[in-house]
């Protein structure tokens, strides 16, 4: 009796062990498929993203090899494409006062690139003379607070910050030269400890970016808010 208690429980432990080890390679199996698709998803996703990224390049590629620069140069995305025989154009006569809030830097990768929001800068007033308006027509105001007084400052103060000379300096330049202000927030310049000798001369300093936006909208300036 004890002895086929003993063969009977041997038995038992020994389908218990095929049972184990059955659902264990089971469950193998099954992550080895769900690795296989993952895998194979994520190739088909990549080859996607690849073949997009280049579809967009050379679409880029096209536009700005047709794009012109009827004022200002700032950079490859400040260009303007011409549309041919427009049914709509602005009156020539009028002053157009554009005030522009300039918050954002550009990431750490494009330190060495024209500020994105100055290149719209440009691009906007590029837009304005491609359209008709005379350039002596054009008032810009940049109020500039946030990350981005980086790109308004002196290119010692840039070059200690960044390892690099400021990209900005030439477009500043050239928007001075035809009538553009620049206007510094001093509260983000207290915020971000930045000193009103790192700016560039040019460069004027208000208590707060906010009274500028406020003060020259009522003085009729259309706002252009910046990314």
């Amino acid at each position: 009796m004890k002895k086929t208690t003993l063969l009977l429980f041997a038995f038992l432990l020994s389908i218990t062990g095929y049972s184990q080890t059955t659902k264990l390679d089971s469950t193998l199996q099954t992550l080895k498929v769900k690795k296989e698709m993952t895998l194979r998803a994520l190739i088909h996703l990549d080859s996607a993203k690849v073949e997009k990224e280049f579809a967009d390049k050379i679409k880029k590629a096209k536009v700005l090899s047709v794009a012109v620069y009827p004022a200002l140069k700032g950079g490859e995305n400040s260009g303007v494409i011409p549309v041919k025989d427009p049914d709509e154009v602005p009156d020539p006569t009028l002053d157009y006062k554009l005030l522009f809030e300039l918050i954002a830097s550009n990431p750490d990768s494009l330190v060495k690139e024209i500020n994105d929001g100055l290149a719209e800068v440009a691009r906007v007033i590029n837009l304005h003379v491609a359209s008709g308006v005379p350039l002596k027509k054009i008032f810009p105001v940049i109020t500039v607070h946030g990350p981005a007084l980086d790109a308004i400052s002196t290119n010692d103060y840039y070059k200690e910050h960044f390892n690099t000379d400021n990209p900005n300096i030439k477009l500043i330049n050239d928007l001075i030269s035809i009538g553009a202000k620049f206007i510094a927030c001093g509260q983000a310049m207290a915020y971000r400890d930045i000193k009103k000798e790192a700016l560039l001369p040019v460069v004027k300093v208000s208590v707060t970016a906010q009274t500028v936006l406020t003060s020259y909208q009522l003085k009729g300036y259309v706002l252009n808010k910046l990314q």
